[in-house]
């Protein structure tokens, strides 16, 4: 097996537990990356540096670190719309500043039993509604290979901190896509599990059918390793599915063949940077040289998801976040006249434009009068996508897509063109609508150096599959290194 990179979680974790280092010294030199990195990053928006050193001096001083847990003095980054007790959780919104959760994510809980440290919270777009990282209230993430451009979203700072080295593992939250397309574009390894796989317990909700916390890293092993450790049935959260956690380590064998994996080629023929489609079929023919069946398939209705998810998800949203009225939760405004113009001064004052927008939208299409005609509808045609991977898992083991369709865009391109911004989840929202795992490998750079994501999807509660299939990739092309700091450019791609 090939050696993992220096910086890697399972290089740190073993490194830790043999003595060749602290807890308290890798974490400083994680802090001491991100003060130097984060001011034009923008990755992360909240760190308690007190706090990191005491966990990690508490583990230090374990008799025995071997007990200490599978992720051991490993660093975590976690995206802010994950609760994190005692640390400022904000959703990248004006109108969670300053909010102290009083109780953890069981997401986060199970990662610090497991001998992780919680490093500090990622940047995002605001209550994870966007697909660049543009829309937080605290300021954009910048692409660590290119500072110009965007990390994708919503869990750009989680990705940007992955890509930039600043921590080996990070928490995102994927509702449509919102870890993968992160991943691709800043070039590390991002899973949706199936839905219900994890607790979203404590996950600021946006879309309650659709929303999964995912984890990020640099390799196949780290993502599973970071799987292992939070996933499993939560009694807080009835969504959670009560189906055994494996050991998915074994699952990493290097060994693929006979695998059958089914490539949806049709899909890549319009809308479709070139690059981005060279690299992705360049891929299949890796996986076809390690044993690999690889068949073209048709994926049906797959023109319908970005319109479907748009509707089911704004809906859910204007629905979760009506509770953010200035008297519940969140942002109060002052000196308002009455009721009625504190909550429109509290939500017009808390919420940005991005926001806005998918409430008024989805407060439309659950009317009287748009219900059956719009949200309806979109539910009756979730049930044709859902049926239509059904199928294309039957003849296949997995289903291989880019993970977007351009490689990372210019930051400020797309935010006067929503539908233009949307359509950058057009390869990712289908496995979101149908519940499915997914996984963004890296699979090679455009000619300007940026990253491109390759999409595995498989059948629910099989990431074993994935992580099968994503590990057999790494070892024919390399697990990736974080980038280096001199590659950074501010000019265009």
């Amino acid at each position: 097996m090939r050696a993992p990179p220096p910086g890697s979680a399972g290089a740190l974790r073993t490194a830790f537990v043999e003595g060749a280092t602290t807890a308290t010294a890798i974490c400083e030199g994680a802090l001491a990356r991100i003060a130097a990195q984060n001011p034009e990053l923008g990755a992360m928006l909240a760190v308690d540096e007190a706090a990191v050193l005491r966990r990690a001096a508490a583990l230090d001083g374990l008799a025995d670190r071997r007990l200490a847990g599978p992720l051991a003095g490993v660093p975590v980054a976690v995206k802010d719309n994950i609760c994190t007790a005692g640390l400022t959780t904000t959703a990248g919104s004006r109108a969670l500043a300053g909010f102290l959760p009083p109780y953890s994510a069981t997401a986060v809980e199970r990662l610090e039993r497991a001998g992780a440290i919680v490093i500090g919270k990622t940047n995002c777009d605001e209550f994870a509604m966007g697909s660049s990282s543009e829309h937080s209230a605290f300021g954009p993430v910048r692409n660590p290979w290119n500072l110009s451009c965007t990390p994708g979203g919503s869990s750009g700072g989680s990705a940007a901190a992955i890509a930039a080295g600043l921590v080996p593992l990070a928490l995102g939250s994927d509702t449509g896509g919102s870890v993968r397309q992160p991943a691709a574009l800043c070039g590390c390894v991002g899973l949706r599990p199936t839905y219900g796989r994890v607790s979203r317990h404590g996950l600021i909700a946006f879309a309650s059918s659709l929303d999964q916390v995912g984890p990020l890293a640099l390799t196949i092993r780290d993502v599973a390793a970071a799987l292992g450790a939070i996933a499993g049935p939560d009694d807080l959260d009835a969504t959670s599915a009560p189906v055994p956690v494996p050991d998915w380590g074994a699952a990493l064998r290097g060994d693929i063949r006979g695998v059958r994996i089914g490539f949806p080629r049709h899909l890549l023929e319009r809308g479709v940077d070139a690059e981005v489609a060279r690299a992705v079929a360049a891929a299949m023919d890796v996986f076809a040289a390690r044993g690999a069946v690889v068949r073209d398939i048709t994926l049906a209705h797959a023109d319908l998801a970005v319109p479907v998810y748009y509707l089911i998800a704004t809906a859910e949203a204007s629905s979760n976040l009506a509770r953010y009225d200035g008297v519940r939760y969140g942002h109060r405004a002052a000196g308002a006249d009455g009721l009625r113009a504190m909550y429109e001064a509290s939500r017009s004052g808390g919420f940005g434009a991005e926001v806005k927008r998918r409430i008024i939208l989805g407060t439309f299409v659950l009317s009287a009068g748009y219900y059956d005609a719009y949200y309806l509808k979109a539910q009756a045609a979730r049930a044709h996508i859902t049926a239509a991977f059904t199928s294309a898992l039957a003849e296949a083991d997995l289903v291989a897509l880019p993970t977007s369709p351009t490689p990372a865009f210019p930051l400020g391109e797309r935010l006067q063109d929503p539908v233009a911004m949307y359509l950058s989840d057009v390869f990712t929202v289908g496995a979101s609508l149908a519940g499915l795992p997914a996984i963004s490998v890296p699979c090679g750079f455009t000619g300007g150096g940026l990253p491109v994501g390759l999409q595995l999807v498989g059948r629910p509660f099989e990431e074993a599959a994935l992580f099968c299939a994503a590990d057999a990739y790494e070892r024919e092309t390399g697990p990736w290194q974080p980038h280096a700091s001199g590659a950074r450019r501010r000019g265009g791609a």
